[in-house]
């Protein structure tokens, strides 16, 4: 069978070697410094004619702000330009800049020019369909097989058969447990579980032979999840990784470390983990040095500014070595300058690994100038290597490492893993910064969202808690509420949005304005979830999507519990969707649940929330959290309700003391979960606060009931309030005869500071605001209440309604 042939193999047929890259090199101030034989070829121009002089001049079109944009900060640049050639002709073509340093202290700029149509040649005839998918598959130098969701091989490519001994038909359906009976086996058959469980990539070391033979030899694997449209996880892909000689002991190495790189959001403990695998995996001892904009919270450039490198000052976050005694270093904290000529600072210039016998002038010159070089010789190094400490955006600092122990210099492959191992480090660094970064900003977005003080009101003795999740799962939505409601009640709330992080966050604070709203139009707590699910269910509906819905798209699965306390009759109503029900702990310490039915979570929308109304003793406590305080990971849930419940029972002289003894007994460790936490002791307003009276419905009662009313404030001393009062309940009660029905209930309410002043009528018809016209004899009644009062407005109950108003006393 003839082999298919090469666009190179043509090109070696036909005696003719294909043309070099086309490159012009240019410099900061955009004049030509470079021109390549190709690039004349392109153009016309000779190197005479276009060297020294402005490459706009060689451009058809303007792409300078473009240009200027990317040369302000960036290192690559692409892009599509109209060239213009020597005989005035126009070429379009597409464009890569890179920048680099030149040989003086300025960068310059090597920009290649490409094909009119795009990176393929014309000529390139590729299948764009599934077929070369399955060549990549099929002829990849590794070996290559995908699993099932019951970790069953489903394909594979040739590398895999030939390692296994078996062809893909004959290995389909089977297990890797089954294929290659080994230890190594089950371990990556574990690891195969934890990506179809977390979506994460796991590692292997030591991917068996057949029949598990050669497994001590085995190669190192990756294993990726592969996941569908909707993100989620469908199939397991494990590949396994050949090194170029065939010998995989430097890639099993790899493997084995770096998972231990990372472990931890803290910066100077990931460099630590740099250090304890390095030694002695590579080096005899290894100094992890950080930029100073780096311990600032900054990144600089991919490689040290020339004009930055007379002499640099690095700070050493971890040193370990094999040597019992590591005097020889400095010790972690301290600061390092190195001089313009020492092998770090060319490292940071250059962003290139070097290694250095100790004999050679470098390491010499270097030795001599700084007395802090010298445990170079103290310790009697063989070998030293630099490897530059970056991320693909930014450079953090250098590593360096050195072999006293072991007679052998460093080889290209231990370069190779160093910067591997390096190149772990800084990522992980990178990921962590950026980690604390989002965290604080989402903290910060948390804490402005939840309540800065609690409302004063007498309905209740309160204390709040909320601590955000610990280790890498971030910030969540938790929040808490209380809101002075009319009447003297007031309303405490305790949700839980699903996720993490600033998105958690604010939906957590949209959750919370809406909760707030409902709760001023005074709708009962089944109500109020009923149109809170409305409103999640439309939000969502807004952002929907993939992508969105694996989130919890705008609060989908939130949970609330919404609860109302009276402080005069002492009964708590209230309802939850999806929320843990509330404990209270009775005057005598006796602890229970309330038996709420759960209701669903907020989002799904149709599904029915029920109140259930119980009444408390004077002095009960009630305790609301959402789910994060009893999901301790060392502990189950029964194990913690019962500390919970132990808690609860032991007597407290205040909320307070509930909270902090409650955080103590069910944490050992910063929580997993966030953790909101309202505790309230119940308070009653008695006989001598309130007042109520039953009416006539007959117009002359408005009389009666200001003189009830002005007595009733003489007796608790709040002659003061008389005027206004009066005004107010002839207002309302007016009102209620005029546009109400039988009966009409007059209430005053002395609440501390607030004085409350309640009309209640059997018609459900609401009361509303309008502006009387000159000449209209009626319709300011209730723009006097509103004028008078601080706060009025209408409360629905089960048959009519009550309208109140609320104005503050000036007390002596």
């Amino acid at each position: 069978m003839a082999r298919p042939s090469s666009p190179s193999g043509e090109w070696a047929r036909a005696g003719v070697a294909p043309q070099g890259p086309c490159t012009a090199t240019v410099d900061e101030r955009g004049i030509v410094t470079g021109w390549s034989e190709e690039a004349g070829r392109l153009l016309g121009y000779g190197p005479a004619e276009v060297v020294g002089r402005p490459a706009a001049r060689l451009l058809a079109d303007d792409v300078g702000e473009r240009v200027r944009r990317v040369a302000a900060g960036g290192q690559e640049w692409s892009g599509s330009a109209v060239l213009r050639h020597r005989d005035g002709r126009h070429l379009p073509r597409r464009l890569l800049a890179h920048r680099r340093p030149s040989d003086g202290t300025a960068a310059e700029w090597l920009v290649v020019a490409g094909a009119a149509q795009g990176p393929s040649s014309p000529g390139t005839d590729l299948p764009t369909d599934g077929m070369f998918g399955a060549w990549v598959l099929r002829q990849l130098p590794c070996s290559v097989g995908v699993f099932d969701g019951e970790l069953r091989l489903v394909e594979a490519n040739a590398g895999l058969e030939s390692a296994l001994s078996l062809s893909a038909e004959e290995m389909r359906g089977w297990r890797l447990t089954e294929l290659a009976p080994h230890p190594s086996s089950d371990r990556a058959e574990a690891a195969m579980r934890r990506v179809l469980e977390r979506g994460e990539v796991q590692h292997v070391a030591d991917l068996p032979g057949p029949g598990g033979a050669g497994a001590e030899e085995g190669r190192p694997a990756s294993l990726a999840p592969l996941k569908d449209a909707e993100g989620q996880v469908r199939a397991v892909c494990l590949v396994a990784h050949h090194t170029p000689d065939g010998d995989p002991v430097r890639q099993r190495v790899l493997l084995q470390a770096q998972p231990r790189i990372g472990t931890t959001d803290d910066a100077e403990r990931t460099a630590q983990e740099l250090t304890e695998v390095a030694v002695p995996a590579v080096a005899d001892f290894v100094a992890v040095e950080v930029l100073d904009t780096f311990r600032r919270g900054g990144e600089t450039d991919p490689v040290l500014p020339a004009e930055s490198a007379g002499r640099v000052t690095l700070n050493r976050v971890a040193v370990r070595s094999v040597l019992d005694d590591g005097g020889v270093l400095l010790a972690p904290g301290e600061s390092v300058r190195h001089s313009a000529l020492s092998p770090v600072t060319r490292c940071l210039v250059e962003g290139q690994s070097a290694v250095y016998g100790v004999g050679e002038p470098a390491v010499a010159r270097w030795v001599g100038e700084d007395p802090r070089a010298a445990w170079i010789g103290r310790a009697g190094m063989r070998s030293v290597m630099v490897v530059p400490l970056r991320t693909r955006s930014g450079l953090l600092g250098a590593v360096l490492l050195g072999r006293h122990r072991r007679r052998e210099d460093f080889t290209a492959d231990d370069v190779w893993l160093a910067e591997q191992l390096a190149g772990t480090a800084a990522e992980a660094i990178r990921r962590a910064r950026q980690r604390g970064r989002d965290r604080t900003t989402t903290m910060t977005l948390q804490r402005s969202l939840l309540p800065q003080t609690l409302p004063d009101q007498q309905a209740l003795d309160i204390a709040t808690r909320y601590l955000p999740a610990g280790g890498r799962a971030g910030v969540g939505g938790d929040w808490f509420d209380v809101i002075p409601l009319s009447g003297a009640r007031v309303a405490l709330v305790v949700g839980d949005v699903v996720g993490h992080g600033v998105r958690a966050s604010a939906t957590m604070g949209r959750v919370r304005t809406a909760v707030r709203t409902l709760a001023d139009v005074d709708l009962p707590p089944d109500e109020l979830l009923t149109h809170l699910d409305d409103l999640v269910v439309h939000l969502s509906a807004e952002e929907a999507g993939p992508q969105e819905a694996a989130e919890g798209a705008a609060g989908i699965g939130t949970t609330c519990l919404y609860a109302v306390y009276d402080p005069i009759s002492r009964r708590l109503a209230l309802a939850r969707a999806g929320h843990p029900p509330p404990a209270v702990v009775a005057p005598d310490g006796a602890v229970r649940f309330l038996d709420v039915p759960p209701g669903p979570p907020l989002g799904l929308g149709g599904l029915p929330f029920e109140t259930v109304e119980t009444e408390l003793e004077e002095g009960s406590l009630v305790a609301l959290y959402t789910d994060g305080l009893l999901a301790a990971r060392d502990q189950d849930i029964d194990e913690a309700l019962d500390k919970m419940f132990a808690t609860l029972a032991r007597p407290a002289p205040t909320p307070d003391t509930v909270c902090d003894r409650l955080l103590a007994a069910m944490l050992t460790h910063p929580p997993d979960d966030d953790i909101a936490l309202l505790t309230a002791r119940t308070r009653c307003l008695g006989a001598d606060r309130v007042a109520t009276w039953e009416l006539d419905f007959d117009p002359t009662v408005v009389a009666r009931a200001r003189r009830l009313a002005a007595e009733q404030l003489t007796a608790w001393n709040l002659e003061e309030a008389g005027f206004v009062t009066e005004l107010v309940v002839s207002e309302l009660v007016t009102n209620a005869l005029r546009y109400g029905r039988r009966p009409v209930r007059l209430r005053l309410i002395h609440e501390g500071r607030t004085l409350i002043c309640e009309v209640f009528d059997s018609s459900s018809t609401a009361p509303h605001l309008r502006r009387a016209r000159i000449f209209d004899e009626g319709g300011r009644g209730l723009l006097l209440v509103g004028q008078l009062a601080q706060r009025w407005g209408t409360r629905h109950e089960a048959t009519g309604k009550t309208v109140w108003a609320e104005q503050f006393l000036t007390l002596s």
